[in-house]
């Protein structure tokens, strides 16, 4: 809710707070990932020191519109220099930038492809949100419709198919050839950042119908499976061989 983040000027989700020596606000999905990653294989436990590893500065999206970002923010930082081969960290890099730029922008126009989609994710939002009853029906209701028409603007924006499921299913599938057959993860036997990121746009559609389409349709099933167990069984402590101290 608006009212949640209203501490805020960043006005979107989601927001991790630190509170340590110096209490500091993390904004934006990869940043926050990388500097988490960068504090968890650091032998310095500094969060403000990691968070200086990545300068916020200006540049412009697709449109020409000024933005403000994070440099190095898909890289995972340490005094101590890298911890993993330079073509790992690459493909790890390449594949976390490819959501943000990609993957993440199906999703709106799958979730909300038509109004009885459009409905049944707003119907899930309001079921797991603080709505009152009337709140709750004004949010499903016009929020739905609203998203469904900004949905279409999205599609030709990002100049998708006429049938979006046909680009979530091509970008799925594009995953599961990088993760490849003999290895559970893109990251090998544990899961990397990429992995977790691409998890954690998927699963925004879990329940829904975009989401089932996707498993009729792809091979998503199996690394998605292994994603559940991983994080069920807290092998995020895990990053690549180094243990959570």
């Amino acid at each position: 809710m608006r009212k949640e983040i209203s501490f805020s000027t960043y006005r979107k989700v989601p927001i991790v707070l630190t509170h340590g020596t110096v209490n500091l606000q993390l904004n934006d999905s990869a940043f926050i990932s990388s500097v988490l990653k960068s504090y968890i294989i650091s032998s310095e436990k500094d969060m403000e020191k990691i968070a200086s590893y990545y300068p916020e500065v200006e540049s412009t999206d697709a449109r020409g519109k000024a933005l403000m970002t994070r440099s190095n923010k898909y890289h995972v930082m340490r005094a101590e220099g890298p911890v993993l081969p330079d073509d790992v960290i690459k493909t790890e890099v390449e594949w976390r930038k490819w959501v943000d730029d990609h993957l993440v922008h199906l999703i709106a126009p799958n979730v909300y492809r038509t109004p009885k989609e459009a409905l049944a994710s707003f119907d899930y939002i309001v079921r797991e949100g603080k709505f009152g009853r009337w709140e709750g029906l004004v949010a499903k209701y016009v929020g739905a419709a609203a998203m469904y028409l900004i949905s279409k603007r999205l599609k030709k924006r990002h100049h998708m198919r006429d049938d979006v499921r046909q680009d979530l299913y091509s970008a799925v599938n594009k995953w599961i050839v990088a993760v490849g057959k003999k290895r559970p993860f893109l990251g090998g036997e544990h899961p990397n950042l990429a992995d977790l990121e691409v998890f954690g746009v998927l699963r925004v559609m879990e329940g829904l119908q975009a989401f089932g389409d996707v498993l009729t349709h792809t091979k998503l099933g199996l690394w998605y499976e292994h994603m559940h167990a991983a994080i069920e069984a807290g092998d995020g402590a895990q990053w690549n061989g180094f243990e959570r101290t």
